[in-house]
């Protein structure tokens, strides 16, 4: 029949009613949407299933430590563990809720524990003394500057703090990509998209050529000018891909989870060590600068309690385990970097069908033949002149958008992570009443922005460093009117003595 009557497919003879082309628009658009949440979904099953692998190392890392302490130091230290249990507990609980996300100041929580084990096995290496909260007080703070447990907590709380920045950025990082792929893949198509995917996909349908496949170049400029802002992710996925293979190699190298975590049962056997052999000394530095405390009147029957242990401990290494995770990871991170903007040729050569670029027998949008238009280059400003799709390219879709800005913020994390620096993970919306003018980087760019020592200080709430040149803070910002002033100044006398 005439097609007088169809509104998106060429008005030509044809065997589509209006009802059937509306049919075919809502058909093309529920499987075009279809394809996309299927493509979305290949990525997050690989990245979340990455996550999953590298959590159930890393934990099971922690819980061996703690059962291998919790195994071995009865028998090496008798109540020197037994009556301090909770301390050993309580440190491990701390280090699994940093990792899983808790804003927890890691340093502090290490320094607490080293605190609170001194002042109970002070106690309990010195039975014949009564000793008072205010004399624990005052040991404390002159036994530190002895180094009552050796070099051991300085070490461990360098490595350590290293190792579990790394790791928690790294098992977040998998999460916000899956994240991210999960809501940009449920964007709805436009309404001109929904009329170009019909034109495309079932428009040969009505001219009675359902067997002829889409020209490919056809296809390209028709699924890019629908997946303009989806491509846009592309500069910020990438970062993120990058950032987290440069922390992969972090984890696997100069902060080695395997080594760091596996064996902090180990060194805490050792600091005990320490603290055993260097007892006598300490004990009288302590009373010399806090004064002798009384004596107990409960007398001195705990010498058995003070049990020499031997670091008799052994860690099973499982650096070959790691190795592996993290080469299987570089490869999926590796093979994800151009996703968007390679996802258009896999839906068109994959899902679409299209046929090949030179072939001269496919359907051109109008009939069969080739196709002549040039195709469009990648994201949103390319699509300004393609000539399948309207693409108002004034209008970025706010939810990629926002996604975009989740990708800069976790670079950040990760780059901050890359050099030992700590990062609050709060919620990533929080994140976006923070300086998000920033560019992300991704690998030592980011590092070469900020501190080079781990961080000190409470963990940074922002998510975004402010980058120079993009807005200067503090006294410089309010120097600014008086150096113009003075150039102002200057420049009349200046004036004023070539007047004369």
């Amino acid at each position: 029949i005439l097609g007088e009557h169809l509104r998106i497919c060429p008005q030509g003879y044809t065997c589509c009613t209006s009802e059937m082309e509306e049919n075919f628009a809502n058909k093309s658009r529920s499987e075009f949407e279809a394809m996309m949440k299927e493509a979305g979904r290949s990525v997050q099953t690989t990245l979340t299933a990455q996550h999953r692998s590298f959590d159930s190392y890393f934990q099971d890392l922690l819980n061996k430590s703690e059962k291998a302490l919790h195994d071995a130091f009865p028998s090496m230290y008798g109540e020197l563990y037994t009556q301090n249990m909770k301390v050993f507990k309580d440190l491990y609980g701390e280090l699994r809720r940093y990792y899983r996300g808790s804003n927890i100041n890691l340093e502090e929580a290490l320094n607490e524990f080293w605190t609170r084990l001194l002042e109970r096995l002070f106690k309990l290496l010195n039975p014949q003394y009564h000793i008072t909260d205010e004399y624990l007080d005052c040991m404390v703070k002159h036994a530190e500057q002895h180094k009552p447990f050796g070099e051991v907590p300085r070490d461990l709380k360098v490595k350590a703090t290293r190792a579990f920045i790394a790791a928690r950025s790294y098992a977040q990082g998998f999460l916000v990509g899956s994240d991210v792929v999960k809501k940009v893949s449920q964007v709805s198509l436009s309404h001109e998209c929904t009329r170009a995917i019909m034109k495309l996909m079932y428009c040969p349908h009505c001219r009675g050529m359902s067997s002829v496949k889409p020209c490919n170049n056809y296809c390209l400029n028709v699924v890019k000018g629908c997946l303009a802002n989806q491509a846009d992710l592309n500069t910020e996925w990438k970062y993120l891909m990058d950032s987290l293979v440069v922390v992969a190699d972090r984890i696997d190298g100069p902060y080695n989870v395997d080594t760091v975590i596996g064996t902090i049962h180990m060194r805490i056997a050792e600091a005990i060590s320490n603290l055993q052999e260097n007892k006598d000394s300490l004990t009288a530095k302590v009373f010399q600068g806090c004064g002798n405390p009384k004596i107990s009147t409960k007398g001195s029957s705990s010498e058995d309690k003070k049990r020499r242990g031997k670091v008799a401990l052994e860690a099973k290494s499982s650096a070959q385990a790691l190795e592996m995770l993290v080469l299987d990871a570089k490869g999926n991170l590796t093979a994800l970097k151009t996703y968007w903007i390679t996802l258009p040729g896999t839906l068109c050569s994959k899902k679409v069908m299209a046929s090949s670029a030179a072939d001269d027998k496919c359907w051109n949008g109008m009939t069969k033949g080739s196709y002549l238009p040039e195709v469009m280059g990648d994201g949103l400003a390319n699509q300004i002149n393609n000539p399948e799709v309207e693409v108002d390219i004034t209008k970025p879709d706010m939810t990629i958008r926002q996604q975009i800005m989740q990708l800069k913020i976790m670079t950040n994390r990760l780059g901050n992570a890359n050099i030992g620096n700590d990062v609050d993970f709060q919620d990533a919306s929080d994140d976006m009443s923070g300086s998000g003018s920033g560019d992300s980087c991704p690998d030592d760019v980011c590092g070469k922005r900020l501190s080079k020592s781990p961080s000190t200080r409470q963990p940074e709430t922002h998510a975004i460093p402010k980058q120079s040149g993009h807005g200067i803070n503090g006294a410089s910002s309010r120097s600014l009117p008086s150096a113009f002033l003075l150039l102002l100044s200057v420049a009349f006398i200046a004036a004023q003595h070539l007047w004369r």
